[in-house]
């Protein structure tokens, strides 16, 4: 489970068909074989570390579901350690598990902030709401504006100058993730059905008009 929190940007040191090596700092102390990593919002397991970098292994899945494949070397990434039982919760739940690939459609200053509007397929766009989470390249953010073909977000100059999203440009490729309970939500309600969490509400008459 992770946040959304970036801890740090890594370089890409190596990348072949099954492995990915990443130059870092922060995330490095405490890491052990077998730790999971976020990698651009995508949960990988490490199978190597050193004192200045790490490696995490790369399944087929991952390459064709995430902008991993596309990495070069000197590439940055946004890098986020799994949350402890001690850390602090400060995004939203992200498990990691990448859902789409969506493409950058624009980045608009707007004052001291950049608008970022993504073109992002309808299995998405349906998790969507305004003000809802959703992880983009695994940074934990707030949807402003949602539509038929995309939505946007703001990026504060933190976010900027602390994660990838700040080097992003139109037709870029990025990781999206919709919030898990989004998720919880369609599967426990069916239209026309009184099913789960549903049922449940209208047993204790929570759905009755007041």
């Amino acid at each position: 489970m992770f946040t959304g929190i970036i801890e740090e940007t890594g370089s890409v040191q190596q990348l072949s068909a099954k492995s990915l090596t990443v130059q870092a700092n922060v995330v490095l102390p405490g890491t052990a074989l077998g730790d999971s990593i976020s990698v651009n919002g995508a949960c990988l397991t490490v199978i190597d570390i050193t004192k200045s970098a790490f490696t995490v292994e790369i399944m087929p899945e991952t390459r064709r579901l995430t902008n991993i494949g596309d990495l070069h070397v000197g590439d940055q990434v946004n890098l986020e350690r799994a949350l402890s039982a001690q850390g602090r919760f400060g995004g939203h739940f992200v498990q990691g598990h990448v859902d789409a690939v969506g493409k950058v459609a624009s980045m608009v200053p707007e004052g001291e902030a950049v608008i970022m509007s993504v073109n992002a397929p309808e299995e998405i766009l349906k998790y969507l709401v305004k003000k809802c989470f959703i992880a983009v390249n695994g940074v934990s953010l707030t949807v402003i504006e949602c539509g038929t073909s995309q939505f946007s977000v703001s990026l504060v100059s933190f976010s900027r100058q602390k994660t990838n999203l700040g080097r992003l440009k139109q037709g870029n490729k990025v990781n999206l993730e919709v919030d898990i309970i989004a998720k919880y939500i369609e599967k426990f309600y069916h239209p026309g059905k009184q099913e789960g969490i549903i049922s449940l509400l209208d047993q204790y008459d929570y759905l009755k008009a007041r």
